[in-house]
């Protein structure tokens, strides 16, 4: 059986290829739109949602995915961002490959705690609830500025994922 929290994160990593595949076919110019309300730009928003979560399973693997992390404040190209998705992609199922997490986990630091900063010790279900949260509540943001500037929007919620996945159909009726 798959962890229900493992399906959520795989819907976020298969959330953030298929905008990254819809980025890739915007010209530069469109990636560096915004709108008031967003948290930036199409390319700045991608890459803060990808940055994020791989901050987010730092913190519940207790070690670096790789060197060096995704920072925000990078300039980012859809390349860097892909490779990036690639490391959350492995993250994910690296998280669950031992079974369910224990939610109640006590996480007494981070990796990525910069010099000076305070530590903060969580639950493990905190992090693991603000990637699923996260990612969705950005990538809508890039849907409302594709959309108020014309462009095709994607449909990013879970019904078109379970679809692909053949976890939900249209039912047939016996006659």
């Amino acid at each position: 059986m798959t962890d229900f929290l493992l399906r959520q994160m795989r819907h976020g990593v298969w959330a953030n290829e298929k905008l990254l595949d819809r980025c890739r076919a915007l010209t530069d110019e469109q990636l560096e739109l915004t709108v008031p309300g967003t948290y930036g730009t199409i390319r700045n928003t991608l890459a803060h949602i990808v940055a994020s979560e791989e901050g987010y399973l730092v913190r519940l693997l207790g070690s670096l995915l790789h060197e060096p992390p995704l920072r925000e404040q990078d300039l980012a190209t859809l390349d860097v961002i892909a490779a990036h998705v690639a490391h959350v992609t492995s993250a994910v199922e690296r998280l669950f490959a031992k079974g369910s997490l224990d939610p109640d986990r006590v996480i007494a630091d981070t990796p990525l705690r910069r010099a000076g900063a305070p530590r903060f010790e969580m639950a493990a279900w905190a992090p693991a609830a603000q990637f699923v949260y996260h990612g969705i509540d950005h990538r809508s943001q890039i849907d409302t500025i594709l959309s108020t500037h014309g462009l095709e929007t994607l449909d990013l919620q879970v019904w078109p994922y379970a679809m692909e996945l053949g976890a939900s159909r249209e039912a047939k009726e016996d006659r």
